[in-house]
Formats: C-alpha cells, structure tokens, sequence
C-alpha cells in the first residue's frame, strides 16, 4: 500500500499543570486519549516532546527576586560592585534577574554587545554601522558616544528603550549604574574585576578569557542559584539560564532532573501501548526569525534530555540531488525504484555516515535540535494551550 503522508507534528491539548502534578502518568493518558480520539495509532520510534515549561511548573521550581539578590550576596563575599558582561535585551529573560543582581551590590557596570545581543536582539539597525568608522570588536563607547553614533534607540518589536529600562531597574534597586557599549568581555576589566557573564552561548569562552586577562571574581549565570535548596527553585547544572519571568518578583527556572521523567514517560507508553517511543523535553528552538533577526533559542539548550533514541544527526541522502545529477535522464517510475534501492543499500549499512555529494546540503544538525524547533514552532509560545507535541513518521524515509 502506497503512503501517502511524511511527518506530522501534532499539538496535544492539555490542562494548565501544576506543582506536584506527575507528568509520567498525565503526558502517556493524553497521548492515547488523542489518538483514541483522532483515530490515529501509536507507532514504534513516534516522539514525545514535552515544554521545559511543563516541567518546571510540575516541580515547583521557581525562586524570587529575594532569592536572586541573597544568593549572589553570598557569592559576591562581601564585594560592594560587580561588571554584567553582554546580557540579552529581554524584559522576560534578563530584566528580572538584573533586578536581583543590583539589590546584592552597590554599583553595576553592564556591559551591551552592539548593534544586538548573541540571540539577535537589535539595540540598533546594522546599516548604521557602515560608515560610523567604529569598530565594533575593538571600541567601546559611553552612553554619550553611542548616542551620538547611533541615537536613542527602541526594539524594532516590542518598542522598550532597554538602556534607560535596565538603568532604571539598577536605580530602583539602590545601586549606582554604568552602562557601556563593547563586544569583547575583557573590556569591562577597565572598570571592574569583578564580573557576572551573561552570555549564554558562549559564557564558557567568556570566563575563560576574563580569569586570564586579570579578572579578580568570576562566574556566570548558571553559578546562581545552582545549590541545590529546599527553600526554592534551583537548578544544579544551568542556574539562572533558562530562566523565565513568572511575575514581577518570581521567575521559573529551566527544569531539573529531566532524564529520569523522559525515560518514566517512556517507560509509562510501552507499559501501556507495548510501543517502544522516544520521549523529550524542548525549551526554545533554534531557528531564527527572518524579519527580525532574532534567533530564537535563549535557553542554554534546546533539550535538556531525551530517550537514547535521538542521539545523533540525521544521516540521509539528498533525492533531488540523486534525481538531479545521478538518475537525470530516467523516467519517475526507474528513479522511485532506484532511489528506493540505494536507501535500503544505505540501511544495510547500519547508516553509516555519508560523506559525499549525494548528501550534500542535508541539515548537519543534531536530532534534538531539529526535532526541538519542530516542536517550538507547533506548540508556540502563547494560548494554544499544546505544551506537549506528538510526532509521527519523522524517522520514515522515501523507500517506507
């Protein structure tokens, strides 16, 4: 029988989850509560992808503001200033936390990558950077010189001046503030050595090369709140990233313990369905949006844990490239049968990795992070009220 259909991403509704709430025994009854409702079968290899936010919420994990400022009081050991090394410009994701970190010291020097963030967040349009005569790798500007270079500034999306915003949200937490324009982390040893990197992606580089150019205190964002506490949230191997802003005082942080509730789940469908399917939780996708240029993925990682089953990139070969070049000259029906034997050849071979033309231009990209972006985009950020994503078929292949 002919298949007609490929991959198909399915948002699953559920109800609004709450602290205590076991997802091992919920995610699988809603599972087989939609397919018994849509008239679709559970198959071996189909996946499971859960929201992190789902998950944080189940274990309670949230901490305050207060947590924030009595953590980092305690890591600062008595240091009355601290440098913030090329925060993102997000009123959900970095505001919150800066209100913390400037309750636990005296004075703050935050340090703004230009002309955007490392996830795309624009402080100003790229062209005006042509012709400024600024070196954007090798200068750093006051906030007289970058508003004499680039003028008063405002997201292109959500309208917030974020200078005067975070300013502000220093000011009101009692501590003086510097803010100053460079993209190289070293350059806020000029002014401070005593430095909170705030990067996400590339926070490792970041502290390394602070610590050998002379910096006196080091960490980073997933140093706070990371010891483990029964008084709240915390998050051992990411801290503070990740985080989400839940109120005006509390944030969510990015969920714990995740392996052991991908494999309950797991476990949970093939005791009840006798299907072996692979399980993940996904936070941001990375992909990165074409009008604003904001790539999307502001956690740490897309996912924090999954089945064995997802390990790896995909390994495929590239049709139209085959079709195209190799079988040009042949009818519909000859490709079809030839492309079809050259796949089953390929899985004979226990998928191997192909390093030729004919997989030229297939996506290098790790299966989770795929799968993840899938996900994000189905599930969405706003009352779709579909946290958790089933997905079919995303391991068939043209001769299935």
């Amino acid at each position: 029988m002919t298949r007609y259909i490929g991959t198909v991403a399915r948002g699953i509704r559920a109800p609004i989850f709450k602290d205590g709430d076991n997802l091992a025994e919920m995610v699988p009854q809603l599972i087989i509560n939609a397919a018994n409702a849509e008239g679709y079968s559970i198959r071996n290899r189909d996946v499971i992808a859960l929201t992190e936010s789902i998950v944080a919420r189940t274990q309670g994990n949230y901490a305050t503001v207060e947590d924030i400022k009595n953590d980092v009081i305690k890591k600062l050991e008595g240091r009355t200033e601290i440098g913030l090394t090329l925060p993102i410009l997000s009123r959900n994701r970095f505001s919150i936390l800066l209100k913390g970190i400037a309750a636990a010291t005296e004075k703050v020097i935050i340090q703004l990558s230009f002309p955007a963030d490392e996830v795309g967040n624009r402080l100003f349009d790229y062209y005006l950077m042509i012709g400024s005569g600024i070196n954007p790798w090798h200068e750093v500007l006051d906030e007289e010189q970058f508003l004499k270079a680039f003028g008063k500034t405002k997201h292109p999306f959500t309208g917030v001046d974020y200078i005067s915003i975070y300013r502000d949200i220093v000011e009101e937490a009692g501590a003086e503030c510097k803010i100053i324009f460079a993209n190289d982390c070293r350059k806020i040893l000029d002014y401070t050595k005593n430095v909170i990197a705030c990067d996400i992606h590339t926070r490792e580089q970041s502290i390394a090369q602070l610590k050998a150019a002379g910096a006196e205190f080091v960490m980073g964002l997933a140093d706070i709140l990371n010891d483990p506490t029964e008084q709240h949230g915390f998050n051992e191997e990411y801290g503070l990233l990740g985080s989400n802003k839940a109120s005006e005082t509390e944030i969510k942080l990015f969920p714990r313990d995740c392996q052991k509730i991908v494999d309950q789940i797991a476990g949970r469908m093939y005791a009840l369905t006798e299907k072996n399917v692979e399980v993940m939780i996904y936070g941001d996708g990375a992909f990165k949006d074409p009008i604003g240029k904001i790539w999307e993925l502001a956690d740490p990682v897309v996912s924090p844990a999954f089945t064995p089953g997802l390990i790896g990139t995909p390994n495929e070969l590239k049709l139209k490239y085959i079709a195209d070049n190799e079988y040009k000259d042949l009818s519909s029906d000859e490709q079809k049968v030839l492309i079809t034997k050259r796949i089953q050849e390929r899985k004979a071979l226990k998928d191997k990795p192909i390093d030729s033309e004919e997989s030229e231009g297939t996506t290098p990209r790790q299966i989770t992070d795929l799968l993840g972006s899938l996900s994000d985009l189905v599930s969405g950020s706003g009352d779709k009220g579909t946290p958790i994503v089933y997905i079919q078929g995303y391991f068939d292949n043209y001769a299935d």
